[in-house]
């Protein structure tokens, strides 16, 4: 027998003969019928395990991590509240199963049985993962993770505090609610719990509030390896800014009390607290996964034997709330309408095209309220000095902090956030007295950790804000990028829309910095953003089109919920002059704060037919240098800005080069993975073969006098412009 039936059978044999483990009796408040109540869900909870392994031998169901185990779960939902938004482990479907009871959803089993299967109909997910979640149970879904959720977690903390002070309209939370997020005791090692816990404490310590209870369900392994005896109390009963709890959570009574007691004390204090719940894990890891095939027999059985439904019977049984006969009866009883129920699920059809699995990826639209915006006198004072020099030729950097600045007057749900942003304006400048113009909590300095940057703007545009982070540099975003892939980016996806996180982070990239930085100041690689599912990504080359752009980006993550990146050529922040010193040609006037550029217009220079030169940022730059070269020499070129490197505006460059001669791609990120890759395959599935393309060579960037070697220049512009035309110098 494998260890699933040998557990089904231990609970039948040892409850009908009496013979249960040992343990305190019970006590706190837990009433009976509440307990009996938990009671109910842990044994769904066991049930549904078992029959979704049944489900995925028989081929109805696919790779699933029970929950077995950790029926303690019920008893920690049982003492939150329902309003509490739970960031849950995957091992949790007790809780969820606890907290349906909380609110009558009496369909739960059905629900879950459907994300098992993979359903079409699962409420969640649509049919597209194994996922615990529930909008009206305030539990948004997670895939399987380690420890990713923590960030967003300490973020939706965070906002519980800001939402008190500044309430956005799409508030998703209550104002006396808690911020919830459990793991396990391996994922508590990863580096992103390890940044999220000391974000937490960090944050705590100079007594910002953040109601968050973080909640380590400690079975002693992952997967096979074991956590040391006494880590994880040794690690966190001190961390500063921290209330330590502890439970056995084999015990619904002292769980119960035990969590009561901890979430009492976040929601009194508005602190954070860790609650160490004492656990088994039976049956394994997930899946197929034998655990005696890495551990000694004698020690699975001594797992086994300390089931927590042998725990409960006995402690309901000594409360007199339930008899050793009525256990075996409710247990038996649920695995029959559960067996019911499969066969119902089983005929439900699942997802059948690319289209139905990807329609989720774009949140629906959301209605927002028309703003009347500042008056004329709230914005001279918000811009001060600066008022006088909106309408004389600025570079970039200033461009867009005044757009920072107009969309922050407007827009009381915008919050910058990153390192250096506040008092200092950033490295560059470019948030420049926002600190003092909008104060400390719309524009927070943050610890550095890229992780819990984009992990506090996760959580806040959870509640109803539009975080606007900030990532220092392109390469600094790779310490942190699965807060974009694995979390900002497919909550909409698994939740059918349900669950957003709309946000604009603005990255600082590229390169061309002359003396500075190398490779991880000058980063010219963004393939890591391009092939994100649903993250539109823009990028200005001049001041202009940064703040028309700028005000795009935060209309499509307000009203459209999505996630954008907005990239800020490095190099072109300062910039003030085109083709000769002092001729001020790349700098350009504020534009009034209604115009915008939408997304996937695309941004036109000349009107030549000879050539047409595909680029972006840096690039356009050049292009425009290489372009008046160009002239003298006959080849007449225009220039398409593309502004929209995802989705790759295609429609409008192929209408713009369609009565040009020849095509130029001009791409300042690496030859291999870089988007003149994607201009090219569908220039050429249009029809055009004149085309070329100059890109960076696939190397990192050096400092000092070789730091634009690597990159394209006006003169390898002009040079490939002339083969490609056909014509010599």
């Amino acid at each position: 027998m494998d260890r699933v039936e040998i557990v089904h059978q231990n609970f039948l044999t040892r409850v009908a003969s009496g013979d249960l483990p040992k343990g305190k009796p019970a006590c706190g408040a837990l009433s009976n019928d509440a307990a009996l109540s938990l009671f109910h869900s842990q044994v769904l909870s066991r049930q549904l395990d078992r029959v979704s392994r049944e489900m995925q031998k028989a081929g109805e169901g696919f790779y699933t991590i029970g929950s077995s185990g950790h029926e303690g779960m019920a008893a920690v939902a049982h003492a939150l509240r329902p309003t509490d938004i739970a960031f849950l482990h995957y091992r949790d479907a007790a809780f969820q199963i606890a907290r349906a009871a909380q609110v009558g959803h009496d369909e739960i089993a059905r629900d879950m049985l459907m994300s098992f299967a993979c359903r079409a109909a699962d409420p969640i997910s649509g049919g597209r993962h194994k996922v615990l979640g529930s909008l009206p149970l305030m539990i948004p879904p997670q895939t399987s993770t380690i420890a990713s959720h923590l960030p967003k977690a300490v973020g939706m903390a965070f906002s519980i505090g800001a939402a008190r002070r500044r309430k956005p309209e799409h508030q998703l939370v209550p104002d006396d609610a808690i911020s919830v997020c459990s793991f396990g005791d391996a994922s508590l090692n990863h580096s992103t719990a390890q940044g999220a816990i000391n974000t937490a404490g960090w944050t705590a310590v100079q007594s910002t509030p953040l109601p968050l209870l973080m909640i380590c369900e400690d079975n002693g392994i992952g997967i096979s390896t074991k956590t040391p005896l006494g880590w994880v109390e040794a690690s966190m009963r001190h961390r500063p800014g921290l209330r330590y709890f502890t439970a056995d959570a084999l015990d619904m009574f002292e769980t119960y009390r035990v969590t009561q007691e901890a979430a009492d004390f976040v929601r009194r204090t508005r602190t954070p607290a860790f609650l160490h719940l004492k656990m088994v894990r039976l049956y394994g890891h997930a899946g197929a996964d034998v655990a005696t095939s890495y551990l000694p027999k004698a020690e699975v059985e001594a797992e086994e034997a300390q089931d927590p439904l042998l725990h409960s019977v006995r402690l309901l049984s000594e409360a007199g709330a339930l008899t050793h006969e009525e256990a075996i009866k409710l247990y038996d009883e649920t695995l029959t309408s559960l067996e019911a129920l499969r066969d119902e699920v089983a005929k439900l059809p699942p997802l059948s095209s690319a289209a139905e699995v990807a329609e989720s990826l774009i949140p629906p639209k959301r209605i927002c309220q028309q703003n009347n915006g500042p008056t004329s006198e709230e914005r001279a004072a918000a811009f001060g000095a600066d008022a006088k020099q909106l309408s004389e030729p600025q570079p970039m950097s200033r461009l867009i902090n005044w757009a920072l600045t107009d969309l922050m007057l407007e827009h009381g749900e915008i919050t910058l956030m990153g390192e250096d942003v506040g008092r200092k304006g950033g490295v560059y400048g470019v948030t420049q007295k926002l600190q003092s113009r909008f104060g400390p909590d719309r524009v927070i300095d943050t610890l550095l950790d890229e992780q819990s940057i984009l992990g506090l703007a996760i959580g806040m545009a959870h509640n109803g804000f539009i975080p606007i982070p900030e990532i220092q540099f392109l390469a600094y975003l790779h310490n942190a990028e699965d807060q974009l892939r694995g979390e900002a980016a497919t909550l909409p996806f698994f939740s059918k829309g349900q669950f957003t996180n709309p946000m604009v982070i603005r990255i600082a990239g590229l390169g061309y910095q002359k003396g500075f930085g190398g490779h991880f100041h000058n980063d010219n690689s963004i393939a890591v953003l391009r092939d994100i599912p649903g993250v539109i990504i823009a990028c200005p080359s001049n001041g202009e089109d940064a703040a028309k752009m700028l005000r795009e980006c935060f209309r499509l993550a307000r009203e459209e919920q999505r996630v954008v990146v907005f990239l800020e050529p490095i190099a072109l922040y300062p910039m003030r002059d085109l083709d000769e010193p002092g001729d001020g040609g790349w700098m350009r006037a504020y534009p009034a704060p209604s115009e915008w550029i939408a997304l996937g217009e695309v941004g036109v220079h000349g009107e030549g037919r000879d050539l047409a030169i595909l680029t972006y940022g840096n690039g356009a730059y050049l292009s425009q240098q290489a372009q008046a070269k160009l002239a003298a020499e006959g080849i007449k070129a225009r220039i398409i800005d593309l502004r929209w490197l995802a989705p790759l505006p295609l429609d409008a460059v192929l209408e713009q080069v369609s009565d040009c001669d020849h095509v130029l791609i001009v791409d300042e990120c690496r030859r291999t993975g870089s988007q003149s890759e994607g201009l090219l395959a569908g220039l050429f599935e249009a029809g055009r073969t004149a085309l070329s393309r100059i890109t960076a060579e696939d190397c990192f960037i050096a400092t000092g006098p070789a730091y634009a070697a690597p990159l394209p220049s006006v003169d390898a512009i002009v040079k490939r412009a002339r083969i490609l035309c056909k014509k010599t110098p």
